[in-house]
């Protein structure tokens, strides 16, 4: 799908929204668009399903788009849904309750089209709908981007000349500010990832913010997003795709949520036919791939459906935070953006430090390859050590998640050096300390205790060497594994010959060779386990690791 005039991304929000239609009109404030479950409980989950449209369908109604039985339809919702004495009242809440999520969504809505999603209530219903929506006042929220959560609950209610919390205003935005590195980035609370999340949420939240507010952290909030955009345009390949990388990547095209929220709050800096143009190649890239089921809804997964990749917080209805992206229709309709073209990425740095995201990125062929020194802390979500701790990251093969520890098959260790103790197979779980310069990634890391291993990576245009300094109380082997390759229904050429392993096919390549005795292989790994291609293969070597002291180096490289 082309995506170059205003219309054209009305019709793809009305393709993607379609589907629910049905089944709001059915079902209300309490639709379900999947059987499977998430962590938080069901009552959650439908009002999520219910509220994450809205993310998308608000900016279409602030410009006066839309249908009125869509918008009748949430009217009601929100009145069913926040009422007591309903069949689908929500509930009530706790700490860190998912609802404050979808809040959110909600404190949107009131910000943007109040006509259409509050001023119809009776004076019952808005003191029930206030009643509900206060309560995220009253509990604790998750010391993360869940701050946000709640300002933008409070700015609702402020402008709309309702009791608002002042304190509890003060209290997140200083909060938030403590979570800025400099350069236009910040970790996500404790946890202290840094990846795209950073973009779709704490960016885009504070953007929605500045549009409302005019104070001091307003201007901080543009300001920042003005440097991050220098940095996060080189997440994206010449082609559209975002580096999958870290958590919460079954929100797919929420990877550009944030040039929307840029040209919604009309950031000055980047030039506006680039944004064009990485905003339609992005979701060109996206509405081609195999993302939505038989019935036209969104799926779990990355590039198909897929559950093994997703989070304990992945309800049927998550994905829907994906029209995030189209925050872009709140852009006037006479704005250049609509009639610029869609310019091609800017020459840009074949190597780049970014220092505050912890990662070097090396841009080839157009694509992006990612170095990261690695995040991890113990927030049990779902495969993070697959999402954070690999050597290496790219928009042209993805990366695999872990099926099991009992083969190096379905450890699927792409980018990791794996241990295999005994028949248990083992991948990077701890990571101690790591430096980065222009040229060099140094990372101290252990997988379990009784091994310890110093990685020194050094990036080379679409190649890199490894080196790695291993400390071992026993015997066992190691393999160190390239780039995960397709092998479609064309297959790809597979050779392993001595000390070096390669796969090819149509979408590129990988070659390891070993420096150090290893012995060339090709990894089958499970099927499922790449975000990308439903299967894959591994070039990887094998070594044998002695006990006591040894090194061992590893080439890699792709063909584009």
């Amino acid at each position: 799908m082309v995506f170059d005039t205003e219309q054209d991304y009305i019709q793809a929000l009305e393709i993607i929204t379609e589907p629910l239609r049905d089944k709001l009109k059915k079902e209300g404030c309490s639709v379900r668009v999947g059987s499977t479950g998430a962590w938080y409980v069901q009552s959650a989950e439908i009002m999520e399903t219910f509220a994450r449209p809205l993310w998308g369908l608000v900016p279409l109604w602030y410009k006066g788009g839309g249908d009125d039985e869509l918008k009748n339809i949430y009217l009601n919702g929100l009145i069913e849904g926040t009422d007591p004495k309903s069949d689908g009242y929500w509930g009530e809440c706790g700490d860190c309750d998912q609802r404050y999520v979808e809040m959110a969504a909600v404190a949107y809505a009131l910000l943007y089209v109040p006509e259409i999603v509050w001023e119809p209530m009776s004076a019952a219903q808005r003191s029930d709908f206030k009643r509900w929506l206060w309560q995220i006042n009253e509990h604790k929220v998750c010391d993360s981007n869940w701050r946000f959560f709640r300002v933008l609950v409070n700015i609702a209610l402020k402008h709309l000349g309702e009791e608002y919390s002042q304190s509890r205003l003060d209290e997140d935005l200083s909060r938030i500010d403590e979570f800025y590195l400099g350069g236009g980035w910040y970790m996500d609370g404790p946890q202290h990832q840094k990846d795209y999340y950073i973009s779709m949420a704490i960016h885009f939240y504070s953007l929605i913010y500045s549009c409302f507010e005019n104070d001091s952290y307003a201007e901080k909030y543009r300001n920042r997003a003005a440097l991050f955009a220098n940095d996060f345009i080189y997440w994206f390949a010449d082609g559209g795709a975002a580096l999958p990388y870290g958590r919460s990547l079954t929100y797919r095209f929420a990877q550009g949520a944030f040039w929307s929220a840029y040209l919604m709050a009309g950031i000055d800096g980047m030039d506006k036919s680039v944004i064009k143009g990485v905003l339609s190649r992005h979701l060109s890239d996206w509405l081609t791939a195999p993302i939505f089921d038989n019935g036209g809804v969104l799926t779990i997964g990355y590039k198909y459906p897929n559950l093994l990749m997703a989070e304990h917080y992945n309800a049927p209805g998550s994905p829907y935070w994906a029209l995030k992206t189209f925050a872009v229709l709140a852009v006037a309709s006479d704005d250049e953006f609509w009639s610029a073209e869609c310019a091609p990425m800017p020459k840009l740095e074949e190597s780049r430090l970014m220092r505050e995201a912890d990662m070097l990125i090396n841009r080839c062929g157009g694509e992006v390859f990612a170095y990261p020194g690695g995040t991890h802390d113990n927030l049990g979500c779902g495969q993070l050590t697959a999402k954070y701790l690999k050597f290496a990251y790219s928009t042209r093969f993805g990366f695999n998640v872990k099926y099991s520890g009992l083969s190096a098959d379905e450890a699927a260790g792409d980018n990791m050096l794996i241990f295999d103790i005994g028949g248990v197979v083992c991948e990077r779980r701890y990571n101690f300390s790591f430096s980065l310069s222009k040229d060099k990634l140094v990372i101290n890391w252990s997988p379990l205790k009784g091994i310890r291993v110093r990685t020194e990576l050094v990036p080379d245009g679409c190649s890199h060497i490894r080196t790695h300094y291993i400390e071992s109380d026993f015997e066992c082997i190691a393999y160190d594994g390239g780039f995960a390759v397709p092998d479609g229904e064309t297959g790809c050429c597979k050779t392993a010959d001595g000390a070096s392993a390669a796969a090819h096919g149509e979408a590129g390549g990988c070659t390891v060779i070993s420096h150090s005795g290893g012995d060339g292989i090709i990894v089958n790994a499970s099927p499922n386990t790449n975000l990308i291609y439903p299967r894959t293969v591994i070039p990887a070597v094998r070594y044998r690791i002695p006990r006591g002291s040894s090194v061992i180096v590893t080439e890699v490289s792709v063909s584009l």
